[in-house]
């Protein structure tokens, strides 16, 4: 088996990080004999959605989202619509989150158009939510911890949270939620990275993009007993700070 995985904007969009998701998912394929090519996508490429079965999409500072707002409006939109209306994976972090929605307006003022994809929208704040999260996907039974650094306020209407918040401030310190998910579509504010931290959502979306392309596919389960301690660790620390 082979995936394909596309990495959008990797130049302009790969703060605290965020690159580490796509390590972690080549590593965690290649772990169970499953061949990863990572393609490279940028301002002026052509993104052809029929090439990929995970497309990555990274966040950045405004003056980056800016460039890539106004290649995607130009370039990309028709394209990225189809693959993610055709629900093959698509994992969104942060400024790829918010540029998927209808716009991003920054603290400045300024209005970056989005995709439209999500019908979400993302005003900016005067004060920046930083610190530990942990949410709770109760559709999935699992828990996600994370670092959420943004003054983006992120409100995501209709659409389903990733999760409700335990502790953090989430899509806009507000509702309790965080990220959302449309289709195979799952947008979050977590950096860290996310998929380091929770290797489960790591296989369940190479588990969805092999199905998509190969059917009847279950992966074997890893050692990840270190992951999951520091995951606990996380959690506890947590519940025992008012103690």
């Amino acid at each position: 088996m082979e995936l394909n995985i596309c990495h959008l904007y990797p130049d302009l969009l790969n703060v605290y990080g965020d690159v580490g998701n796509i390590l972690i998912l080549k590593s965690r394929a290649e772990a169970r004999g499953i061949k990863v090519n990572v393609i490279d996508i940028s301002v002026n490429d052509k993104f052809d959605g029929e090439n990929y079965d995970i497309v990555f999409f990274g966040g950045g500072q405004d003056y980056e989202q800016s460039i890539v707002s106004a290649d995607l409006m130009k370039n990309k939109k028709e394209d990225l619509t189809k693959y993610v209306e055709d629900s093959k994976v698509l994992l969104a972090i942060c400024g790829g989150y918010q540029l998927l929605g209808n716009y991003y307006r920054a603290p400045n003022g300024e209005k970056l158009e989005g995709l439209k994809i999500l019908d979400i929208y993302t005003e900016g704040g005067d004060t920046r939510f930083i610190g530990d999260t942990i949410i709770r996907n109760d559709e999935f039974s699992q828990t996600y911890v994370g670092f959420e650094n943004h003054s983006g306020r992120t409100y995501i209407n209709n659409l389903k949270p990733l999760g409700k918040c335990i502790q953090g401030y989430g899509n806009n310190g507000e509702d309790g939620y965080e990220g959302c998910v449309y289709k195979n579509t799952f947008c979050t504010y977590f950096h860290g990275s996310l998929l380091s931290k929770n290797p489960e959502l790591a296989d369940k979306l190479l588990e969805i993009a092999l199905n998509n392309k190969y059917e009847n596919v279950t992966l074997e389960p890893l050692n990840d007993e270190l992951e999951l301690k520091a995951k606990e660790n996380i959690i506890k620390r947590f519940e025992n700070k008012d103690k």
